[in-house]
């Protein structure tokens, strides 16, 4: 088992970021383009979440999905909706998920935002792959360390031979340079 695994705090909701993390940007799926746009834009978000009358996650629009089915195609920001651009029913995480889990799925399946619900489906916040890299560098320098002390340690008898033969070697030069 990994040492991010066994580390207590390890769900999303244990991050000391999640409780300060900003509202996640929603919209209905009736939206426009345009309007959500702009308030991507006026918040500097890179996706906005479409809810539905309860509040649950429907779906997400993100700048990518805004360039290859909006640009790309040459529709209209101010006629198109949301509901046609976005990725329905995105996969989302719990508050209490495993932070290594989604750092794998995410990886593996290649996509960038992951929301976060409550137990009822209401979108509480956003974990980007930054998120996760913040995560993970600890553990990656931790590891780093681990490993060099290890690959030192393991070679341990040949540094030991190897010094020998090097004081040795000093010994015999300053011997025969007296003589």
């Amino acid at each position: 088992m990994a040492a991010t695994e066994n580390r207590t705090g390890a769900r999303l909701m244990d991050r000391p970021e999640y409780p300060s993390k900003p509202e996640p940007l929603t919209c209905r799926e009736d939206s426009t383009v345009a309007a959500a746009v702009a308030d991507m834009t006026e918040r500097n978000f890179g996706c906005i979440i479409v809810v539905n009358d309860d509040e649950k996650v429907t779906g997400i629009m993100t700048e990518r999905d805004i360039l290859k089915k909006l640009v790309d195609k040459g529709l209209d920001p101010a006629k198109t909706k949301v509901s046609e651009l976005m990725t329905r029913n995105p996969r989302c995480a719990r508050e209490d998920d495993q932070i290594i889990d989604w750092l794998r799925i995410m990886s593996n399946d290649r996509f960038r935002r992951l929301p976060v619900t409550d137990e009822n489906g209401r979108i509480k916040a956003i974990f980007t792959q930054g998120d996760f890299v913040s995560y993970t560098w600890p553990d990656l320098l931790a590891q780093a360390g681990n490993l060099a002390k290890a690959q030192v340690m393991g070679r341990f008898p040949y540094f030991l031979i190897g010094g020998g033969i090097l004081m040795y070697a000093l010994a015999m030069i300053i011997v025969l340079s007296v003589i």
